[in-house]
């Protein structure tokens, strides 16, 4: 009895103690009222939106297997003569990096497992980006209020680009030497200045001894250090923007449906961390990734055939390779255009088509309201035409990265199949876009008829007069709100005459991205009701906006 009763006095003891604590820290920072607010945040439970997450938690695993290499890799050029444990390199001079890095394949403990783990992440890192943004641009979730969040996704995509190839290139072995030439060839094609950007970030002549030593603090700590901070912004501004989300019955600009923060979306998120993780894990001990004893050291008079990069810069190989090669001399200098069209225009114009597109499109479209409800890709025929189009040019571009290994494997001459591809990147993006965009507005008509007459059925009927006619079912309310609950904009309206060539070109770019869209089947009072629903939190006097640069529609 005396044991239970100092045993209880102990237990009240340490609430008390806990609560002063919690509420002394609660007086300085507002913790509590934060942790209520956060565990209880909604978040939207649809599979699209884990495509984020799949890029966190493999940023998780890079930095984690990343943390373990560094213990290991010796930055360096330094030539040694290699002395370890894989006997075909045994006694040939290689530079440390190269050593540092054979030696952690072989005889570091789990290195090889580790650094496997490191180069999957690595790739399915800048997958899972581009795959999300490929999702947030269909579905226009980068409208307003969310532009800033658009414009830090595409500069993490762009530093995430940097530091993979940073990674890839410091092991010092043919295949990341060979990387590093071409990246020397694209800063020549500078004008310029070209020769002067190769001497400074190579410290001399190529290769010098000094770019792996310099890569290394951008691949473990400034890239890393700033992609950190841009995933923190990105959730903060997620948090404090609300999550975007489906239309579904209960949905409106106004609210989020979903499950609470904790415990079940926590659940659910720490359960595909873990899935991550372990398939990265079978990836790397089953998966034989960037076996660079196999390759051997870099020697700059030496190029393997079938030499190709990781997958995220392929485009950028094939560009080089399909590029025409021709110089021009102008002014004394001599301008090399297939390694700078391809190697810094191309690229230029792709990201800065990306951090301009939701300025481009809310310039378009009339009507400067929030949005907070997803689009259905078949809404917005034009934007989706636009994005597969991108995707069927960077398709080509990518395929074009491994010409010489289509050729051999399947036995095609190789200028025949470089200028298929040529021809393929000309008229296969346009292709794509009016076959998508068809496609679209048929899916938009088509749903219109739904509306209006029903869905049809496998039962056909025998009127009066004998003639036979398929039946038809009314569209479920679940559906027909999923079918109904969008905007469907109209062209800006510039009133004549227009004020400069500014208001022309807008007009006409519009008139150009919204065309063709279908008339709803639904009344005014059905269109009021569903502006309603569309209002964000900024809209004053939601249920008359139906009208009000935008036609809209609705059917719950």
């Amino acid at each position: 009895m005396v044991l239970k009763r100092k045993k209880a006095r102990a237990v009240r003891l340490a609430r008390r103690s806990a609560r002063r604590t919690v509420r002394g820290l609660d007086d300085r920072l507002p913790l509590l009222e934060a942790a209520k607010a956060g565990l209880r945040k909604a978040f939207p439970d649809h599979w699209a939106f884990l495509l984020g997450e799949i890029a966190l938690y493999s940023l998780v695993v890079l930095l984690l297997t990343g943390t373990y290499l560094t213990f290991f890799f010796e930055p360096s050029m330094r030539e040694v003569t290699y002395e370890g444990s894989y006997g075909p390199l045994s006694g040939l001079r290689v530079s440390s990096a190269y050593a540092s890095t054979l030696r952690i394949s072989f005889d570091v403990r789990g290195g090889l497992l580790i650094r496997q783990m490191h180069h999957w992440a690595a790739l399915v890192f800048v997958a899972a980006i581009g795959v999300h943004m490929l999702r947030v641009f269909l579905t226009g979730a980068f409208r307003k209020p969310r532009e800033a969040n658009w414009l830090v996704g595409v500069t993490m995509l762009l530093l995430a680009l940097v530091e993979g190839f940073a990674g890839y290139s410091l092991p010092d072995d043919l295949l990341s030497g060979t990387g590093l030439r071409t990246a020397q060839g694209i800063m020549l094609s500078l004008p310029v200045v070209g020769t002067y950007a190769s001497l400074l970030v190579f410290g001399g002549e190529f290769p010098g001894q000094d770019i792996v030593p310099r890569l290394y603090p951008v691949h473990i700590l400034l890239v890393p250090g700033l992609l950190v901070a841009l995933v923190s912004l990105h959730l903060m501004l997620v948090v404090h923007l609300k999550h975007t989300q489906w239309a579904v019955p209960g949905s409106s600009g106004r609210n989020v449906l979903g499950k609470p923060f904790f415990p079940q979306y926590m659940a659910k998120s720490a359960g595909l961390l873990f899935m991550v993780g372990g398939l990265f894990g079978v990836l790397g001990a089953l998966a034989q990734i960037n076996p660079v004893w196999a390759y051997g050291p870099y020697r700059p008079d030496v190029v393997s055939i079938g030499s190709q990069p990781d997958w995220y810069v392929g485009f950028l190989e094939g560009a080089l390779r399909l590029m025409p090669g021709f110089e021009t001399r102008l002014w004394g200098h001599t301008l090399m255009w297939n390694p700078l069209v391809a190697g810094i225009v191309l690229p230029g114009l792709l990201f800065a088509g990306l951090y301009a597109y939701p300025f481009f499109e809310r310039w378009i479209t009339p009507g400067g309201g929030e949005q907070h409800l997803c689009d259905r890709p078949r809404h917005r025929p034009a934007r989706t035409a636009l994005g597969v189009a991108v995707l069927a040019g960077y398709a080509v571009l990518l395929l074009a990265g491994a010409q010489d290994v289509i050729a051999f494997v399947f036995e095609v001459p190789l200028p025949a199949l470089t200028w298929a591809l040529r021809c393929a990147l000309v008229v296969g993006p346009p292709a794509s876009f009016w076959l998508t965009r068809r496609i679209c507005l048929a899916l938009q008509h088509q749903e219109a008829e739904e509306l209006e007459s029903g869905q049809p059925t496998d039962e056909v009927r025998q009127s009066v007069e004998g003639g036979y006619h398929p039946a038809h079912r009314p569209v479920a309310r679940s559906e027909r709100y999923v079918r109904t609950v969008h905007s469907l904009p109209a062209p800006v309206r510039v009133p004549p005459p227009a004020r400069g060539w500014t208001d022309r070109l807008r007009r006409g770019l519009s008139r150009w991205y919204y065309r063709d869209q279908p008339q709803s089947p639904l009344d005014g009072a059905q269109r009021r009701r569903v502006a309603a629903v569309l209002a964000g939190p900024d809209a004053a006097g939601a249920g008359d906006a139906g009208d009000a640069g935008e036609r809209s529609s609705t059917g719950y």
